[in-house]
């Protein structure tokens, strides 16, 4: 008789790139540290060209972040600080146990179910039991965490909606299959896209608080650089973690005192008023561009460990928070860019 073959067991999964290692993309890594900071900023569309590091900056976040208090047993990652809004295995008795978890990002693939994103019927309990139970979706996985969506301009229209709707009210509501119950969903969405690949919807452009533009680097040492420690980390990805691990340690550290500082950093008036003014000689539509202006200037504020919003926060910021809010403009044939840079420049002074 044969001997029974070993069983295998998985391989780990590969570290991801380290986010103190990747080079350039100032923009795009200073709006997704602002958004670990203040997920209330509203999220970050990242809009570029392929090969660009959108993903790997992404998904660097995730191991930068440091954990979070969750719920032992909860399906949805409750804050056992504010159990408001969660099912009734977490709302139940005063004491809960809790323990440190990971912050959660889950992608979201393009060709995903719509059972798949907000959750279904149990199918195994309904047929082993007989009863309706929920099998929680990536929503749910997400709560508290980030929301991952790359080609997020190719997402279909049915699941554009109803992000819309999840984000806008912070909870996922299901109703089928003789299941009614709604769960938290609050999470930071986060999207990349290719110019190539068409442009995103306008309803869904505006939900995400800062728009980024990543460009391929057209100086020589930026590309030789990037593709050094490429290879280094593809060649001994264990050693490359390892000798970038003090300068990730480092940025954890800020964005745990960024966000104990960020209920203390102050928005002066003289702040207010130069957001508006702002806003208004770039003619954005409705008020979400003060506030995103404002409140990513506060956790900027915060990251420089300063007490107060200045005007160097707001210029950083000032073409993230709004060059996806301009309306077009057939007379001025400069881009979105060019335009915020203008009127800082105008307001500021150059």
């Amino acid at each position: 008789m044969a001997a029974p073959s070993p069983s295998v067991s998985p391989a780990p999964a590969a570290a991801p790139f380290p986010f103190a290692a990747i080079v350039g993309q100032e923009e795009m890594k200073l709006a997704l540290l602002i958004a670990a900071v203040d997920p209330a900023v509203g999220g970050v569309f990242i809009y570029g060209d392929r090969g660009t590091g959108k993903s790997t900056a992404v998904r660097a976040l995730a191991a930068l972040l440091p954990g979070m208090r969750a719920i032992v047993g909860c399906r949805y990652n409750c804050d056992p600080a504010g159990r408001r809004g969660c099912d009734e295995s977490c709302t139940v008795g005063a004491v809960v146990k809790s323990h440190l978890v990971p912050v959660p990002v889950v992608d979201l693939p393009l060709g995903a179910t719509e059972d798949r994103v907000v959750g279904a019927l149990d199918l195994e309990a309904a047929l082993t039991r007989g009863v309706k139970a929920f099998e929680p979706g990536l929503l749910a996985r997400a709560n508290r965490g980030f929301l991952y969506i790359d080609e997020v301009n190719l997402l279909e229209d049915h699941l554009v909606d109803l992000l819309l709707d999840v984000a806008a009210s912070g909870e996922n509501v299901v109703e089928r299959e003789g299941l009614s119950l709604r769960h938290p969903a609050r999470f930071v969405l986060v999207g990349s896209g290719n110019p190539e690949e068409g442009e995103l919807r306008p309803q869904l452009l505006d939900r995400f608080g800062l728009s980024v533009e990543v460009k391929t680097p057209q100086d020589l040492p930026t590309r030789i650089e990037v593709v050094r420690r490429r290879d280094a980390f593809e060649r001994e990805p264990e050693s490359f973690a390892a000798h970038w691990e003090k300068a990730g340690a480092r940025l954890r550290r800020q964005i745990v005192a960024a966000r104990a500082r960020l209920p203390l950093t102050l928005v002066p008036d003289a702040a207010l008023e130069r957001a508006a003014l702002l806003c208004m000689a770039l003619g954005t539509d409705g008020l979400r561009g003060e506030l995103t202006l404002v409140r990513a200037a506060r956790a900027l504020a915060s990251l420089d460990g300063a007490e107060s919003v200045g005007d160097a926060q707001l210029r950083r910021v000032a073409a993230a928070a709004l060059r996806h809010r301009l309306r077009r403009n057939p007379l001025d044939e400069a881009g979105s860019t060019a335009r915020v840079a203008r009127a800082v420049d105008a307001l500021f002074g150059a």
